[in-house]
């Protein structure tokens, strides 16, 4: 029998930057979920691998994809899923761009987390489900939790459910263009560093994701933008009027 799960994108509404953390930098942001842009994560009975398998068309290697780096990490709590992985296949029907600052990889740990954890009664709460996808990638907590909208702290582990009006939002990601998230915060580090101060902080967590973006422009909204423009210099051609830029990039957003 098949079963399968929605795996959504987010966009930042905003993203600052509140201190270092050793190699990290810790956030202060508000993540959206869009809801008409996911992948569909599905377990399917047709494995003859006799071994994992994942079916879909993904940017990397087995080894780096983090599907299976959180199928990796629950077989330590479940052992006995190592068995079924063996039987059932798993397909991704992948919609959300990679490397475009909206979560993908992320929401696809998280999806496949939830949908294991409900599939094999395993009756985890969302706190564990959270922390081991936190192993993995530091937006997963976020996907965890399925909020549509929520405040996001530290390195991405602390999440907290904002409670409004949803958006419709049209995400504009280049094509032509990937953006490497490490490279973008080590240019930020180098080149634009700068912290939010806690009273700012405060302030934005505690508006409405509409009223942020009438106050704030494409430039002040996310600090990751101008190291991005920096490296990446076509971005500024899809850069227009009323439009956000997400993550690391390389995708836009705006609200219609």
């Amino acid at each position: 029998m098949q079963v399968s799960i929605k795996s959504y994108a987010k966009v930042n509404i905003f993203l600052k930057i509140s201190q270092k953390r050793e190699n990290y930098h810790e956030i202060v942001s508000r993540f959206v979920r869009v809801k008409n842009l996911y992948d569909t994560i599905s377990f399917i009975p047709n494995n003859e691998t006799n071994e994992f398998n994942l079916i879909g068309d993904f940017g990397c290697k087995l080894e780096d994809n983090t599907i299976y780096k959180a199928f990796l990490q629950l077989r330590k709590y479940c052992p006995k899923i190592d068995a079924f992985f063996r039987v059932y296949s798993i397909k991704v029907e992948k919609n959300i761009p990679e490397f475009a600052g909206l979560g993908g990889g992320s929401s696809n740990v998280a999806a496949f987390l939830i949908l294991a954890n409900k599939h094999f009664n395993l009756y985890y709460k969302k706190e564990k489900l959270a922390k081991i996808g936190a192993k993995i990638g530091a937006d997963v907590p976020f996907f965890v939790y399925e909020y549509d909208s929520a405040n996001v702290t530290g390195v991405g582990e602390i999440v907290q459910e904002f409670k409004e009006e949803p958006l419709n939002i049209e995400v504009i990601t280049p094509k032509d263009i990937k953006c490497h998230t490490g490279k973008v915060f080590t240019c930020f580090r180098n080149e634009f560093y700068k912290q939010i101060s806690k009273d700012k902080s405060n302030e934005l967590l505690s508006m409405k994701s509409s009223e942020i973006l009438n106050k704030l422009s494409l430039e002040n909204a996310n600090d990751l933008y101008l190291p991005a423009v920096k490296l990446y210099p076509k971005l500024k051609e899809y850069a227009k009027q009323d439009c956000f830029f997400s993550g690391s990039g390389s995708s836009f957003f705006k609200v219609i």
